[in-house]
């Protein structure tokens, strides 16, 4: 018999991870997230899950770190092979949302995809905007966005206000907008593959 499990998250995910956490059968999980805004710089991404690593690991059995590579070039990986921690396959969040064949074919049909999570949908402004300094330097939009043609919107909710942000965020940054439906199979069953044999 397993005893508790963390789960260290990105919060771009939270709201996926802890509605999936309410599940009967997951209550031994417990989640812990980082600032989605990490993203921006992925340098700061492995020293912030090695500090809550530390921080965490005397009070749980197992961890499991609910993130993909996420632009770090492998070191999150090099840092999980340290502790012996599991992570999410894929080189980003899209590609265990989607499932991965679902992603790589999006992928393979326009390589020049810009692509929106229901929590991207939210919080564009925070993150892209002003993340990237849009706001205040508009003039860098083509930089940013120029070898980009299309924005894919992959929904993980049916919510028509969140699909309506998602097409006026493509307008604003000049792209054709898509939407694919995601659900949250591909990620219950990638956290559940790895997590769900540590159960009580």
């Amino acid at each position: 018999m397993g005893g508790p499990v963390l789960l260290i998250a990105c919060g771009a995910i939270a709201r996926e991870l802890a509605q999936l956490c309410r599940q009967p059968g997951w209550s031994h999980l417990s989640l812990r997230c980082l600032d989605a805004a990490l993203h921006n710089h992925p340098e700061r991404i492995v020293p912030a899950l090695e500090q809550m690593i530390l921080a965490q690991r005397a009070h749980f059995d197992r961890i499991f770190v609910a993130y993909a590579d996420c632009g770090t070039g492998g070191a999150i990986d090099r840092l999980l092979e340290r502790h012996r921690i599991a992570r999410l396959p894929g080189a980003h969040c899209y590609e265990f949302l989607a499932g991965s064949t679902s992603f790589h074919a999006l992928a393979d049909a326009e390589p020049g995809s810009f692509y929106l999570t229901d929590f991207l949908a939210r919080h564009f402004d925070r993150l892209v905007r002003e993340g990237l300094g849009l706001d205040r330097y508009p003039q860098l939009l083509p930089q940013y966005f120029g070898n980009y043609r299309r924005l894919v919107y992959l929904a993980q909710t049916e919510d028509p206000a969140l699909d309506r942000l998602a097409e006026q965020h493509a307008s604003f940054l000049g792209l054709a907008y898509e939407r694919h439906f995601t659900g949250l199979a591909h990620l219950r069953h990638a956290v559940g593959e790895q997590v769900m044999q540590w159960q009580n």
